[in-house]
């Protein structure tokens, strides 16, 4: 339960491994809360079964686990110690764990995926604003800055003013779907929605594959875990 100087109304969240939030604006009653909550009690039990298969999907990293990105490689390793080491050096991601906790245990888990979004952070920190710039160039957009992220939901957005932020995750992509996503960003700079103007401006610049491309993206998630 949580009160909230932002909240106009009761709310309910339900996140992985966060498990469920009541939410109360800030002079709000807990005893209204409550009883809200157990109103909507079969929604909750619903919603936290979907969760559950997701939490259950989850990659869960081991010393077997072959994962190799562009740039770098995971390897696990057990040691004598009393934390937890990330070192991303040489094309190798090492992650030292003590000897003593299980691999799968979700401390070590949460570390496994820090490090791998961190270095897939710096990868795309040394590719993305590049080639953006690059394709900008080619095809006549301007846009304004470029922010690398790790965006839960979306590959990339564009703002009102031409700002546009990049997902991390881009970089497991094959070339041509990061082109494509960069390409569909740079568009939202001319064309701020997705009507029938940003899909023939879409499709000019991606020899009129935007709607094939588009569908290739579902073969993919922002999430890894």
């Amino acid at each position: 339960m949580r009160r909230s100087k932002k909240a106009r109304r009761i709310n309910i969240k339900i996140k992985p491994f966060q498990g469920v939030e009541l939410i109360i604006p800030f002079n709000g009653n807990e005893t209204d809360a409550v009883n809200f909550l157990v109103s909507k009690k079969d929604w909750v039990k619903k919603a936290l079964d979907k969760i559950a298969e997701k939490e259950n999907s989850l990659t869960v990293f081991n010393e077997n686990t072959r994962f190799k990105t562009r740039s770098f490689r995971l390897l696990i390793e057990k040691e004598t110690r009393n934390d937890i080491r990330l070192l991303l050096a040489n094309g190798i991601l090492h992650v030292y764990y003590p000897s003593d906790i299980n691999v799968e245990d979700e401390v070590v888990q949460k570390a496994i995926r820090y490090g791998i979004e961190e270095g897939l952070r710096r990868e795309a920190k040394a590719f993305l604003p590049g080639r953006l710039t690059w394709l900008a160039s080619e095809y006549g957009f301007r846009f304004n800055k470029v922010t690398i992220k790790n965006l839960k939901t979306r590959w990339g957005s564009c703002s009102g003013v031409n700002n546009i932020n990049l997902n991390l995750h881009l970089m497991r992509l094959p070339d041509e779907l990061i082109d494509y996503v960069l390409l569909h960003e740079l568009c939202h700079t001319v064309v701020k929605n997705h009507g029938k103007g940003f899909w023939a401006l879409l499709n000019k610049v991606t020899n009129n594959q935007a709607r094939e491309l588009d569908k290739m993206m579902n073969n993919y998630q922002t999430s890894i875990y």
